[in-house]
């Protein structure tokens, strides 16, 4: 038996080779990488001050109407985080049947890797600022809270990265399944 991470994909144009077991660890990775920070901020919103001093918290503003978008944020971020995967499962080359208006076609590669290539290049730009967190003082936070959300943060600036070099697999993968499509049209 075959799962969608080792068995080869075949579309209407060829077979895509399967993800290397390194492509398949990092985009897994790369899927939680928000997760700390996202259960921090649903953490804030539920009460916990979560390393902000009393005055810190309350000028935040975690509550009420004031909390909707900490928890919008988290998910958002983790449900963009979890689309690392569709670079390593089936439903990177052929959108699921439930999908709307894509649901079982192909997915065009070029437009894959165009969207995953922005993405990872923006996380870079956005993340990357908090692995010097530590360098710049944050009033509003106890020294242990300051701490702490350094390090909820840090994973997020792996991201990036995780998904450049995931993108880079995936295309690799579609194009050498792309040449083997095409020379066995070709024959």
């Amino acid at each position: 038996m075959t799962t969608p991470q080792t068995a080869a994909t075949t579309t209407a144009a060829g077979s895509v080779p399967p993800p290397p077991r390194w492509a398949v660890r990092a985009a897994h990775v790369a899927a939680v990488t928000a997760l700390p920070a996202g259960l921090w901020r649903l953490a804030l919103v539920a009460g916990w001050h979560g390393g902000y001093t009393d005055e810190g918290y309350r000028a935040v503003g975690f509550t009420g109407w004031d909390g909707v978008w900490p928890v919008t944020l988290s998910v958002l971020t983790e449900a963009l985080a979890l689309l690392t995967l569709g670079l390593v499962q089936s439903w990177g080359t052929v959108a699921p049947r439930w999908l709307p208006v894509l649901g079982g076609r192909r997915l065009n590669p070029r437009r894959v890797v165009l969207a995953a290539s922005l993405g990872a290049a923006g996380l870079v730009v956005l993340w990357t600022p908090f692995a010097a967190w530590w360098a710049v003082s944050h009033p509003n936070m106890t020294p242990l809270g300051h701490t702490l959300v350094g390090f909820l943060y840090l994973p997020a600036v792996a991201w990036g990265p995780l998904l450049a070099a995931v993108t880079v697999s995936y295309h690799r993968r579609h194009r050498a399944g792309g040449n083997r499509a095409s020379a066995q049209l070709s024959r």
